[in-house]
């Protein structure tokens, strides 16, 4: 086994683990400009996990994962390194097509006019079992981070309640789960203690989101740094651009934003301040437009003192 060019150090005297990542290793930018040219696809995982210790997987959310693709990532990354999972968009509250179902249970899921999958305690049930059954492979190796709940806008306290998710906060237990809700309605004024209250209740990790200074519904506040579970902190940097977010139609345009210096020192100040609190706090780049996410990854990482080794232009199996 060849061993990992990642080198780990402590990242704040006293404090938890950071992990540093972005959110997907294959973004078309990425590809284009950040992998060495002429790399095969089924190579880039393993010369990414030269780089970093973490990554946020994006492709779970539009699809159960295959079981051999799990035993593949495993394959091609370092023992210590860790996947955190997104998960599928119909547990999720996204409109979602049958068609992105397992096979098995589009045919038992309700369909409505629209042709989209209503959301019954059935289905919900159903595909978080499978979901869970699919990267079983990761927990096995010890590779599983925290499972992402990235929620709808469309999932307000004006027309919801947190407690409808406590069905699949049950079936996740024993898992860390992540939530990031993005209804900004979630996180200001007396609303924001009873979200906590509620992801502490339940030990699920609030996501903090580093976002553009906008109080659009669909943008939430950058000055919330809450911990609800002491195991993992998590924070998302979706960039600063709020023209951007607000008007892109598609993700790359959505998040197109590159941190400069100052930006990711204050980034690296508050990792560290949430590593105080938490065993371990998991930073992920959003900001996926061109190389800029895998970029500013590598800059925060210097940011924190970690040691971080510049990989060969040819990758290795681990």
């Amino acid at each position: 086994m060849v061993e990992s060019r990642v080198t780990k150090a402590p990242h704040d005297t006293g404090g938890g683990r950071i992990l540093v990542g972005t959110a997907s290793w294959s973004d078309p930018g990425f590809v284009e400009h950040w992998y060495p040219k002429g790399m095969r696809a089924q190579e880039r995982l393993g010369w990414y996990a030269q780089q970093f210790e973490m990554v946020e997987v994006n492709s779970t959310f539009y699809a159960v994962p295959d079981l051999r693709m799990v035993e593949r990532w495993c394959a091609t990354t370092p023992d210590l390194f860790t996947f955190d999972v997104k998960l599928h968009q119909l547990l999720s509250r996204h409109s979602t097509a049958a068609k992105l179902l397992p096979p098995e249970l589009q045919r038992r899921a309700e369909i409505d006019m629209k042709g989209k999958v209503k959301l019954t305690p059935e289905i919900e049930e159903a595909v978080a079992r499978a979901f869970l059954h699919s990267i079983a492979f990761l927990q096995t190796k010890g590779k599983l981070g925290a499972l992402l709940l990235q929620l709808s806008p469309s999932f307000s306290p004006k027309k919801h309640r947190l407690e409808e998710l406590d069905q699949l906060l049950d079936a996740t237990r024993g898992y860390q789960i992540a939530v990031e809700l993005r209804n900004r309605n979630w996180a200001i004024g007396d609303q924001l203690r009873s979200t906590i209250d509620f992801l502490t209740r339940h030990k699920a990790t609030f996501v903090n989101v580093d976002a553009p200074r906008a109080e659009h519904f669909t943008v939430m506040p950058s000055d919330v740094n809450e911990i609800t579970n002491h195991d993992v902190a998590y924070l998302r940097l979706h960039g600063r651009d709020a023209h951007a977010y607000l008007t892109g139609k598609t993700v790359a345009a959505r998040f197109n934003y590159d941190y400069n210096d100052s930006e990711l020192a204050e980034i690296a100040e508050r990792g560290e301040g949430l590593a105080r609190k938490a065993r371990e706090v998991h930073v992920v780049f959003n900001n996926n437009a061109l190389d800029y996410a895998p970029r500013a990854a590598a800059r925060l990482r210097k940011a924190l003192g970690q040691i971080v080794a510049t990989p060969p232009q040819t990758p290795e199996l681990f």
